[in-house]
């Protein structure tokens, strides 16, 4: 939903950053790398000292790479690599765990009575990419629903940021959204492949 709405305008700015990137001999691999890298590293190191602000804010820069790297991988004609699309897929899920694992840490910590709601959203988040591969190797279109991996991860990033400037139940409210969001995200593509299926 939101990606649909702002890829557009935010490829038109860093297509030339891409651009440079490749004559200097970078790789869109290379960039999946380092943004990965650097993401569940920070993840584990900020969230789990309960530094949540801080961290967010670097876990957002790398996180820019999942941008950077699409791009490249069309100008240089590789967008069609089996390889680039597989680790490009499986890297998001692992970036994406990394962020609420290391979240997760802190409030075991601390006895957080949130850590179920966050490991829901955990479940729902795999689940979420699962339901649309699976669909898709049936041969049924299933992408959509409420809140695609984009939304999701700009809602996390955010709740978990303003935790760390210390407002009142942002981390809660937002972790209670994500796991409804991501629930009805789930119930939407299984209506979906159950409808093509019949």
């Amino acid at each position: 939903m939101i990606s649909a709405i702002l890829k557009p305008a935010v490829t038109k700015v860093i297509t030339p950053i891409a651009s440079t990137a490749l004559r200097i001999g970078i790789t869109p691999n290379g960039v999946t790398w380092a943004g990965a890298i650097g993401v569940v590293a920070s993840s584990f190191y900020f969230y789990p000292r309960g530094n949540f602000f801080w961290g967010t804010l670097i876990i957002c820069f790398f996180a820019l790479s999942d941008l950077f790297d699409g791009t490249m991988a069309r100008i240089s004609q590789q967008g069609s690599s089996k390889w680039g699309g597989f680790l490009d897929s499986t890297i998001d899920r692992v970036t994406d765990a990394a962020v609420l694992i290391g979240v997760t840490l802190f409030l075991i910590d601390t006895k957080d009575p949130l850590v179920p709601v966050i490991l829901f959203t955990l479940v729902t988040g795999m689940l979420v990419p699962y339901i649309r591969a699976r669909a898709e190797s049936m041969g049924i279109d299933c992408s959509g629903g409420i809140a695609e991996r984009t939304e999701r991860l700009i809602l996390a990033l955010s709740a978990i940021g303003f935790s760390g400037l210390g407002i009142p139940y942002v981390l809660a409210g937002g972790m209670w959204l994500l796991a409804i969001l991501g629930f009805i995200t789930v119930l939407q593509r299984i209506l979906i492949v159950w409808r093509s299926t019949k």
